[in-house]
């Protein structure tokens, strides 16, 4: 088997080993897409989450400027993601510079570094839940084969959402996205107070939340409700960071 072909079955293991019976959503969808990175070779990735009335939310970036770029895109409602969640289907853009229909997004991307962007839906069936944009710096299209990639991984990511349970039972999708979604705005909160307490930038803090959560085997949100209440475990997150530099 060759290299990439290797690369791309052990994502899909690693992806697939996660979803287990209580598995912690919002790290998988940051893990997710670290991997649409990696193996479509596209220079970053955001994911939005609609939640239980239909409005899209930013829940993952594989950096800070990702994550930026996301939420300029819903407060103008305008961009690929945007497009693709509404029209279910892939939307691509090979070059940004010759994006009338989004000119606040494509500008905003063009000044981040990024000259070209394609978005797959987040689908199940007739079930559409949100959307992964892929961002590269260089123009031109991504091509059929990444795009049929980079649909699979969105693809994973929505079964992971619309987990087995909550297929029989619509309320507690609706729970569990809601949960996502707050959970988002705790971990916001918690970069920001780590990234002031530690003095570093934010993606730094996200690292350092990120490594102690796994290394505790704690969820995510739970270590940032810690350091955005000063808890002792927030204490802790700090020494841990200060002790590995």
């Amino acid at each position: 088997m060759s290299g990439p072909d290797t690369r791309v079955t052990r994502v899909f293991v690693e992806l697939a080993d996660t979803l287990v019976a209580d598995f912690d959503l919002i790290d998988f969808l940051h893990g997710l897409a670290a991997r649409c990175v990696e193996l479509l070779a596209v220079d970053a990735a955001g994911l939005l989450l609609a939640d239980a009335h239909g409005v899209l939310n930013v829940v993952a970036a594989s950096d800070e400027q990702a994550r930026l770029l996301e939420l300029l895109q819903l407060q103008n409602e305008e961009g690929a993601a945007i497009d693709c969640y509404r029209l279910g289907r892939p939307v691509q853009c090979a070059d940004l510079s010759q994006a009338p229909q989004w000119p606040s997004f494509s500008r905003a991307a063009q000044d981040a570094g990024y000259q070209a962007v394609v978005a797959v839906p987040m689908r199940l069936r007739d079930d559409i839940v949100g959307a992964v944009n892929l961002f590269a710096a260089t123009a031109g299209e991504l091509g059929e084969e990444r795009i049929s990639v980079g649909q699979a991984l969105a693809d994973i990511a929505t079964i992971g959402i619309l987990h087995e349970r909550t297929l029989r039972r619509h309320e507690v999708l609706v729970e569990q996205l809601q949960t996502a979604l707050t959970s988002r705005i705790t971990i916001e909160q918690a970069k920001g107070v780590l990234a002031e307490r530690l003095g570093i930038g934010v993606e730094d803090a996200f690292v350092a939340l990120r490594l102690y959560a796994r290394s505790h085997r704690r969820r995510l949100a739970e270590v940032a409700l810690s350091v955005v209440e000063r808890r002792p475990e927030g204490d802790d997150v700090v020494a841990a960071y200060l002790r590995a530099h």
